[in-house]
């Protein structure tokens, strides 16, 4: 065996381990059941609610836009934070120091975040089943396009998570370089309300990025070909979704490990200390 395919197979255990001891966290578990219990009362809430000139009722056009925001931040965020946090507290210090330890690091990374993304569309996906009529009008068609979008939307997103992290300045950084862009980037891609709503600027703007197009496959996995006359050009475009999606896949992809190898170049014993030290200073 190489020493790359060692490496990778390590990091698909390392990521498997992770997610099975998240799974068992009561912190973890916690914040599945708050996402949830927070996503389900908000669609309960408005359940009476109709929207506009499609004859359907709102939690039926809102979940899947939901499901992809939720998608959409997981697994930015989520990496985002974690290579930030275990570059400052040594963890990337130690991969480096071991052969090719940083493909396996990313590559435990990359399971770890996508197969953390299950529990969390369960949680929501089957008690919604149950308590909301109709929300899977395509029967076996809608999960086979819901599965391509899921996959689609990793491969589009992921990356962005790991840059984000290899460039943050700090941990404490992190709200503004990641978290602030992806909220607003989500209230504009038309996840709660239909994207018309807004200014043409900002429609095309919104149409640049990844989540907009994830929430539109995603409806489109959902909704009768009727409610395809709420979207932009009163279709789902699922062509185009997938070419963006597939671009932005590409290029994070290539871009990914470039930024990942300057960062670990840098990476140092003193960086680690001088991260430890800011970081007592705050608690202080």
């Amino acid at each position: 065996m190489t020493p790359t395919r060692h490496a990778i197979g390590l990091g698909l255990r390392r990521g498997w381990t992770e997610f099975v001891l998240s799974l068992r966290s009561a912190q973890d578990q916690g914040f599945y059941l708050f996402v949830a219990v927070g996503t389900l009362a908000f669609l309960w809430f408005n359940r009476d609610n109709e929207l506009d000139g499609t004859g359907l009722m709102y939690p039926t056009y809102a979940l899947p836009s939901i499901l992809a925001g939720l998608v959409v931040f997981s697994v930015i965020i989520g990496p985002a934070s974690t290579l930030a946090m275990e570059r400052e507290d040594g963890t990337l210090l130690r991969h480096k120091a071991v052969p090719h330890g940083m493909q396996g690091y990313v590559t435990g990374q990359l399971v770890y975040h996508s197969l953390g993304l299950v529990p969390m569309l369960v949680t929501i996906l089957v008690p919604s089943l149950l308590l909301f009529d109709e929300l899977m009008h395509r029967g076996a068609v809608g999960w086979l396009v819901l599965a391509g979008a899921l996959v689609l939307g990793l491969l589009a997103t992921l990356p962005l998570g790991m840059l984000i992290g290899a460039v943050v300045p700090s941990v404490s950084k992190l709200g503004t370089w990641g978290m602030l862009p992806v909220m607003l980037l989500t209230a504009i891609s038309g996840i709660f309300f239909p994207i018309q709503a807004l200014w043409a600027w900002v429609q095309v703007v919104a149409q640049i990025f990844p989540t907009y197009w994830i929430g539109l496959l995603m409806r489109s996995a959902f909704l009768p070909d009727a409610a395809a006359t709420v979207e932009l050009g009163d279709s789902w475009r699922t062509g185009t979704a997938v070419l963006v999606l597939t671009a932005w896949a590409v290029a994070g992809m290539l871009a990914m490990p470039r930024f990942l190898r300057r960062m670990a170049r840098r990476q140092s014993g003193s960086q680690v200390q001088e991260a430890r030290d800011a970081a007592l200073q705050i608690i202080k």
